[in-house]
């Protein structure tokens, strides 16, 4: 039987934090190929590799996603995201990358999975969240991390 990275083990992550150096963070719409939470506002993220830094995985994953390049401007703590999902518990070491990116490079390159993008402040975040993003990040003092980049 195939076992599934984040369910029958640990599976590990990288999310990234794009930022235009002007105030704004990039968040995404999941889109129906997503395997959970459709339709959601997310950072955006992806699976490391294996033999591959967590450095070059998020970089590797922003090109793929975003078809851009970014610049690593901080790595904020990793966390254990424990989370139930359709009544099936999930678990990932998630590590987390904050970058920047030209907005004018970005673009959706997985349109099976990202239905629309946007930059926003702190103040005007969309709904419906990622749960993950609001458990995580806006619900814990690793929000001082995106303050430090992001208008409130």
């Amino acid at each position: 039987m195939k076992q599934i990275t984040g369910i029958d083990y640990i599976g590990v992550t990288m999310n990234f934090y794009c930022i235009d150096g002007k105030g704004k963070i990039l968040l995404h719409k999941r889109g129906k190929a997503c395997r959970d939470e459709v339709s959601r506002w997310d950072n955006g993220g992806g699976q490391l590799e294996f033999g591959e830094t967590p450095e070059h995985g998020v970089l590797r994953e922003i090109r793929e996603e975003l078809g851009c390049k970014a610049t690593i401007l901080e790595q904020i703590p990793a966390i254990s995201a424990i989370r139930i999902q359709n009544g099936i518990k999930t678990h990932w070491l998630a590590i987390g990358f904050i970058v920047r990116v030209n907005p004018k490079d970005v673009k959706i390159m997985e349109k099976d999975k990202i239905d629309d993008i946007g930059w926003f402040t702190l103040a005007n975040l969309p709904h419906p969240l990622h749960s993950a993003f609001r458990r995580y990040i806006l619900q814990t003092d690793r929000i001082k991390y995106l303050k430090k980049y992001v208008k409130g």
